[in-house]
């Protein structure tokens, strides 16, 4: 275990906000795209994206993010995290100036992979930097009012999204990107150590290379299926197998290592295991879920993007009032009985789109995504700070990889399997209705409700329109069914892994010096 050095206070609260503010751009991306979804389907306005292409813009991201993560830990062991965080932010600023001028889908998908690069090298050293910085109790409040940041974007970024999209081209929300950045390397270059392990962690391209290759695989054989309408086809199966068994490797070469960059033993203790998948399968839920709300508000309802934007700001207000009461309601009972709880109502709101649709008044909408944002509030802070703020320093690196991992993941295969349900069933509720249609509107309708609109305004066809708008909302409830399941699955195993009453929680431990004197940090300013 290694000793942090002891910065003074006013230090501390101004590396503080430099971290937040980072983890605010990164939940930006996340929040600004799935408000611009829908203007990327249109064929006038955006790129005229189809479903799949849609998971792959979205998915790249995350799937660059995830299969990333262990080896950015290491390499801040190596290197020091602020000189990889600042490689981050420059890395992800320059994709997002690409994004922004992309001139058709498949550099758009090229573009947020290569953001997703940048946001693998700066999430783990934000962590790794935020628990270097504090020591004690301080540190232990510094992660809940970082997890705030989470709330932030939530808030601001559809909000964002929704003004420039308005008022700007599609790619203005990548753009905005650009200066946040230059004034995060400004903040870290003035104020941040460049803290590093002195146990330099190895780098791992064997494990590296096979998660790549298997959640590629996986990602891909799940969105196939939905632009086939089937899971019988060999280019839908075959992938989802290799990706099953790369990803199965991937497992067993990392046990193999000594010192491995993802390291699945931490998964092997019963609560640090459990909740992270936990986690998982909770992100897995809100990006499928995120992913109808971005076409039922623009599509289905016919929100403006600023419309959409504010409607979705209870789900952020719930998640920022959530974390903070969690957290209070935590030292007083238990992470069991206050998370479990809470993850079972979230997964209860999610199945509560299967009773939304066309005529539902907005102030319904709005209490339930205010519930939601809430309930996932009060699950990701607890469970998160929970998880990190017991691992030893010595394993900060490993746990926050493992943890954003299987976050990341959870959220890749969310999309997939969201998208992919949503597509399927779309095609099938749609078909009656494109029987007396010539065969290229019939194409057309099939591969989306946007394009199915886009192709009724041109031939005059208003029950098209109200056709697609049908089968989008059958195919949501369906949707939003399997996504209740996978969230309350979630729930159950916070129940049957975190246990049943709370320790009472003193002061946290300081490092043991003693133990730590072989292997000084090493910090440099």
């Amino acid at each position: 275990m290694t000793a942090p050095p002891t910065l003074p206070k006013f230090r501390q609260q101004a590396i503080l906000a430099v971290l937040m503010l980072c983890s605010l751009l990164i939940w930006l991306e996340n929040t600004v795209l799935s408000t611009t979804l829908e203007t990327l389907a249109d064929p006038v306005r955006g790129l005229g994206a189809d479903p799949g292409q849609l998971q792959w813009a979205t998915g790249s991201y995350t799937l660059a993010f995830a299969t990333l993560m262990f080896t950015a830990g290491a390499l801040g062991d190596r290197f020091g995290h602020r000189t990889v965080f600042s490689s981050g932010l420059v890395i992800f600023a320059g994709a997002s100036l690409w994004a922004a001028y992309a001139s058709d889908v498949g550099q758009l998908i090229a573009a947020r992979a290569v953001m997703g690069v940048g946001s693998a090298l700066i999430t783990p050293a934000n962590l790794a930097i935020l628990m270097w910085t504090f020591t004690g109790p301080a540190r232990a409040a510094a992660i809940g009012i970082f997890s705030t940041s989470a709330g932030v974007g939530m808030a601001a970024g559809p909000v964002l999204a929704g003004f420039l999209l308005d008022h700007f081209w599609w790619g203005s929300v990548f753009l905005i990107n650009v200066p946040v950045a230059a004034l995060m390397l400004a903040g870290l270059a003035v104020l941040v150590p460049n803290f590093r392990s002195s146990t330099r962690r190895p780098l791992d391209p064997a494990g590296m290379l096979l998660s790549i290759s298997g959640l590629v695989a996986l990602a891909y054989g799940l969105i196939r299926a939905g632009q086939v309408a089937s899971w019988s086809h060999t280019d839908v199966w075959a992938p989802i197998v290799v990706g099953l068994v790369l990803l199965a490797v991937f497992v067993l070469v990392e046990l193999r290592i000594k010192v491995p960059g993802f390291d699945p033993r931490l998964l092997a203790q019963r609560t640090f295991g459990g909740g992270n998948v936990a986690l998982g399968l909770l992100f897995f839920a809100v990006a499928a879920i995120t992913f109808y709300n971005a076409f039922y508000l623009q599509g289905a309802l016919g929100f403006s993007p600023m419309k959409a934007g504010l409607a979705n700001i209870p789900t952020a207000l719930g998640a920022l009032v959530g974390a903070p009461l969690a957290s209070r309601l935590v030292r007083r009972l238990s992470l069991r009985l206050v998370t479990v709880p809470a993850l079972t109502v979230a997964a209860l709101t999610m199945g509560g789109y299967g009773f939304l649709g066309l005529q539902t008044p907005l102030v319904w909408i709005e209490i339930l995504l205010f519930i939601q944002g809430l309930s996932i509030g009060m699950v990701i802070g607890p469970v998160t700070a929970a998880l990190i703020s017991n691992l030893p320093l010595d394993q900060a690196g490993a746990g926050s990889a493992v943890t954003n991992t299987v976050r990341q993941t959870g959220s890749v295969i969310g999309i997939a399997v969201g998208g992919t349900i949503m597509s399927i069933v779309y095609r099938r509720a749609i078909e009656p209705s494109l029987e007396d249609l010539p065969g290229p509107v019939q194409d057309q309708a099939r591969v989306s409700a946007e394009q199915a609109r886009h192709v009724a305004t041109a031939i005059d066809r208003p029950t098209l329109a109200q056709a697609a708008d049908n089968a989008f909302i059958h195919a949501m409830h369906v949707g939003a069914g399997w996504i209740a399941v996978i969230a309350l699955l979630g729930a159950a195993v916070l129940l049957i892994t975190l246990p049943a009453a709370g320790r009472k929680k003193g002061p946290m431990p300081e490092p043991d010096h003693e133990e730590a004197r072989s292997s000084e940090p090493r910090s440099t300013v």
